[in-house]
């Protein structure tokens, strides 16, 4: 166990300098010192609560959810009439009261009509119940009820996809280890550490980004349209900008259009007409060619382009547009055009969030942590080696190199990794630190009791770290299955926590093990001492 050859030693020595220089931009960045650019420059990321950010508590509508279901139903249900065999005719369909209603006109095709619609219909999750109930009265006159299983669970989904939805936006910003966690049924939790301006934050997530393409309904008389009436089978929807003496609402039709869930690209650019911002939108196969028909069928109509439920613009259809792409223009800035482009790129959020909460956390509070954490690790390991070095001599002498050698790596590691340093992530530093210190003094004493056995020198050092090594290894491994349901489990703070326990875990091993054995091993080779000063 104490043979170590050349080779050995150069690659031990290899991998515990490359992770000590590595820690060497952070140790210049937290000191407040400039580390050259041309250098790389792996740096440990500080968290929240230690470099400040932004903190924003969002919450969705659940009425919202329902009435997005009860319009996609209705859609769904007059599309599955409508392409049935023979084909269902209805009647007076109302969506009034959160529920669906409507009257299959030949009596005779009832039967047609419930196995038309039933397939619309799932189990909502384990309580046995469907998300509608389809109920036929008077005869020949369908409702369909949105039961509470299902509403709960579309919520439920919902906010599973506004989760995703906001951390792929907050990922476009390049911002490192945000931490965005669901609390409770309808709120979502946003931290984003170094961001100190959170309009910044709340514009990005503030925007549902839903696109849509809907044909004008050109039949709407502008006096209608005024007092906010809209033909059957059309809404009024506002202008985003209106421009004095123009209209301020439009008529479009409710059903139908394209919307903006084929979407595979958005990107800011300019217009080829006076060089204003715009976003360039690209379709899937499938979006491109509803976009082909659309136009195609439509040529020389106006098609009006909405986001969040306001008309962006309504230009006419003057040829088909057939590429699988098209542009989105607006009163846009270069700013709001790329937050645009983001927000359609990560998908349109299922329901709208609002901001109910926010606030910027300082540095301040992190730097003082900072430093009283550094002080509390200075003293105690000064404490920790003036202990271990009049105990253990030079064995003691060795065990503090470990130790600071340890504490490089650590940081090394983190900074190579790009992991995020928070408050509960010192307390995990520190307690890595312990446990190398914990090792040392395991593997001193073991190599005591076989001295006083009566055991030679090199024999005493060999089984010492035998029997040693086994008992921190069964420790350690325990530690480490710990972290990792931490880091699973957890959330925020918890996660880089057990982050760095893992990681110290590692190399306080390393270090505390295997590089200690290497130095008494080539000492006792050199010297071949008779006796140890233990």
């Amino acid at each position: 166990m104490l043979d170590f050859p050349p080779w050995k030693r150069a690659w031990l020595w290899f991998v515990t300098l490359f992770f000590a220089v590595a820690s060497l931009p952070s140790l210049v960045s937290v000191s407040g010192g400039a580390w050259p650019s041309f250098l790389p420059n792996p740096q440990v990321h500080l968290g929240l609560d230690l470099a400040g950010g932004s903190h924003i508590l969002l919450e969705a509508d659940a009425r919202e959810v329902a009435k997005q279901r009860l319009e996609s139903m209705e859609e769904s249900v007059r599309g599955a009439l409508r392409n049935a065999e023979p084909r269902v005719r209805i009647g007076d369909f109302s969506s009034a009261g959160g529920r669906l209603s409507f009257l299959v006109e030949d009596i005779g095709q009832v039967d047609a009509a419930r196995e038309a619609i039933l397939p619309l219909t799932t189990g909502a999750g384990m309580t046995g119940q469907r998300d509608w109930r389809i109920e036929v009265v008077d005869g020949q006159r369908f409702i369909l009820t949105p039961s509470q299983a299902g509403i709960d669970k579309a919520v439920t989904d919902a906010m599973d996809s506004a989760t995703e939805v906001v951390r792929k936006r907050i990922d476009a910003l390049g911002t490192r280890e945000p931490t965005i966690i669901r609390q409770g049924a309808t709120r979502i939790v946003v931290q984003v550490p170094g961001l100190q301006d959170p309009q910044q934050l709340k514009d990005l997530l503030g925007q549902t980004a839903k696109l849509e393409f809907k044909l004008v309904d050109t039949t709407a008389l502008p006096s209608d349209v005024a007092q906010g009436v809209a033909p059957p089978g059309s809404e009024i929807v506002p202008y985003a900008d209106a421009l004095p003496g123009q209209p301020t609402h439009i008529a479009v039709k409710r059903l139908g259009g394209i919307k903006g869930d084929n979407l595979t690209n958005a990107q800011q650019g300019f217009s080829q007409q006076g060089n204003q911002p715009v976003v360039n939108i690209t379709f899937n196969q499938q979006g491109g060619s509803r976009f082909a028909k659309l136009t195609t069928e439509n040529v020389n109509r106006p098609f009006a382009i909405i986001l969040d439920g306001k008309v962006l613009s309504a230009p006419n259809i003057n040829e088909p547009i057939l590429g699988g792409s098209a542009q989105i223009s607006g009163n846009f800035t270069v700013e709001s055009a790329t937050q645009l482009a983001i927000s359609l790129r990560s998908g349109a959020l299922p329901v709208d969030l609002k901001v109910i909460e926010e606030r910027t956390v300082g540095p301040d509070l992190g730097a003082d942590s900072i430093v009283k954490g550094a002080i509390a690790m200075l003293v105690g390991s000064v404490a920790l080696m003036t202990f271990i070095i009049l105990s253990y001599g030079r064995f003691g002498i060795y065990a503090c190199w470990a130790l600071f050698l340890n504490v490089l790596m650590i940081i090394g590691v983190m900074g190579i990794a790009g992991t995020t340093l928070t408050l509960p992530g010192i307390a995990g530093f520190v307690l890595t630190i312990g446990a190398a210190v914990d090792a040392n003094v395991l593997i001193n004493e073991r190599i005591r009791e076989e001295r006083k056995r009566g055991r030679r020198v090199v024999q005493s050092v060999e089984l010492g770290y035998k029997e040693a090594s086994r008992a921190i290894f069964d420790a350690n491994i325990t530690n480490v299955i710990a972290a990792v349901l931490m880091f699973l489990f957890g959330s925020g703070p918890v996660r880089g926590f057990a982050v760095v326990l893992m990681i110290g875990i590692v190399t306080s091993v390393f270090t505390a093990v295997t590089m200690t054995r290497m130095w008494i091993a080539t000492w006792l080779r050199k010297a071949r001492p008779t006796d140890l000063n233990l």
